[in-house]
C-alpha cells in the first residue's frame, strides 16, 4: 500500500509498505518529513512532478535506509513529487513525468516483457539494433550459432554485444597495429603500458587493478591505535601511497548529465576504495568538455554556427553534470 505525506511546501511524500502504519509510526514520518502532514485518503489529486514508476530515485534509497535506521521497517520505497506551478517548469524528462493525481498504483509498472526472439539473420540485427558488432565478432556468432545446432537468441547477441564492448574490453586499445602492411611489436595499449615498466622507481602497482598506486612522502597519521576494535588515537609516522585514478563517462553524461556524471565520480571513489588493500579518498575533480555553452555570446563563438542538439545543450550538460557529480561526493561525504 501506498499513504502520503503533505510538506509545507504543498509537495507530496509517497510512501510504500508492506503494512498499514501504526499511529506512532506516522508521526515518526511526519517528523522525518519535516512536520508534513499525513494524508488520509489514498489518493492524491493535484498536478505534480515526480521520478518515473520504474526509475526508483537514489534519494528514495537513503530515505528507506534512515527509515530502517528508524525502526520503520515495513518501508518499501519512498519518493518525492513537487507541486507543478504551471506548464513552463523546467524537470528532465527521462527521470520524471507529470502526474494529475497520485494513486495506489502509482508504482505499478504496466510493461510486458517482449518474447525472446530467435535471430535468423545476426548481420541484419547487429545494424538494425546497433551493436557495432565486426564483421569477425559476426563471423563468430554465426559459428556459435552452427555449433550448438540452433539459432541463437536476442538477448544472447545483446549481451555478447556489451560484455564483449570497446569500453570492456579495450578492443582497439589491445588490437594489432599494423603500420605499412608491417604489424608492429607493441598494440597502443602495450605501447602505454611501456612506459610504466621503463620507468618503474615509484610505481607500486599499475594496469593490475582500475586504480593505480605510486609512491607518495612520508606522513603523520592521527588515526586510531588498532582498526578491529574501538582505541585511542595516536600519531605516527608512516609511508603513505597515492591513488591515480581517472574516470571517463561521457556519453552517460551528454545523455543524462546529472546521474550520468553522479555514476562517474562514483565510480572512481569505487575504484580507490576497491583497489590494493583499499585507500581513503581525499579530494576529486571533474572536467567538462562542451562546445560553447553561448550562455553571453562572445566573438569567437559566432564564427562556428550552432548546432541542433541530439541530447543535452552545452548549457544543460555544464550545470547538471557539475550538480550531479558533486551530489554524489556529497551523499558520500
Amino acid at each position: 500500500m501506498i499513504s502520503f505525506f503533505e510538506s509545507k511546501d504543498q509537495s507530496v511524500f509517497a510512501v510504500q509498505t508492506k503494512k498499514s502504519f501504526s499511529e506512532n509510526e506516522i508521526k515518526k514520518l511526519e517528523w522525518l518529513f519535516g512536520n508534513a502532514t499525513f494524508i488520509s485518503d489514498p489518493k492524491v489529486d493535484r498536478d505534480l512532478i515526480g521520478p518515473r514508476a520504474a526509475m526508483v530515485s537514489p534519494w528514495s534509497t537513503n530515505a528507506v535506509e534512515i527509515c530502517l535506521n528508524m525502526g520503520l521497517t515495513s518501508v518499501v520505497r519512498i519518493e518525492k513529487y513537487n507541486l507543478k506551478s504551471d506548464d513552463s517548469i523546467d524537470f528532465d524528462p527521462m527521470l520524471n513525468e507529470k502526474f494529475e493525481s497520485l494513486s495506489q498504483s502509482l508504482f505499478k509498472i504496466n510493461l510486458n516483457p517482449k518474447k525472446i526472439t530467435s535471430i535468423s539473420n545476426i548481420q541484419d540485427y547487429n545494424e538494425r539494433e546497433g551493436l557495432s558488432l565486426s564483421d569477425d565478432e559476426v563471423d563468430y556468432l554465426n559459428n556459435i550459432s552452427k555449433k550448438i545446432n540452433r539459432k541463437l537468441t536476442d538477448s544472447e547477441i545483446f549481451g555478447f554485444s556489451q560484455v564483449n564492448s570497446e569500453h570492456c574490453r579495450h578492443k582497439i586499445f589491445n588490437g594489432k597495429f599494423i603500420i605499412d602492411g608491417e604489424e608492429k611489436e607493441h598494440s597502443l595499449f602495450s605501447l602505454i603500458k611501456q612506459t610504466s615498466k621503463e620507468n618503474p622507481e615509484n610505481i607500486i602497482s599499475a594496469y593490475k587493478d582500475n586504480v593505480a598506486f605510486i609512491k607518495g612522502p612520508k606522513i603523520n597519521q592521527f588515526a586510531p591505535a588498532t582498526s578491529d576494535k574501538p582505541d585511542f588515537y595516536v600519531s605516527q609516522e608512516i609511508d603513505s601511497v597515492i591513488s591515480l585514478k581517472a574516470e571517463t563517462h561521457n556519453f552517460p553524461t551528454t545523455v543524462e548529465p546529472f546521474n550520468g556524471a553522479a555514476t562517474g565520480s562514483g565510480g572512481e571513489i569505487r575504484d580507490r576504495l576497491a583497489g590494493g588493500r583499499g585507500s581513503i579518498p581525499l579530494a576529486g575533480t571533474a572536467v567538462y568538455m562542451t562546445p560553447y555553452s553561448r550562455i553571453d555570446e562572445k566573438k569567437w563563438e559566432k564564427n562556428i554556427k550552432e548546432r541542433k542538439w541530439l541530447y543535452q545543450t552545452p548549457l544543460d550538460i555544464l550545470i547538471k553534470a557539475s550538480n550531479g557529480a558533486s551530489d554524489f561526493g556529497n551523499k558520500f561525504g
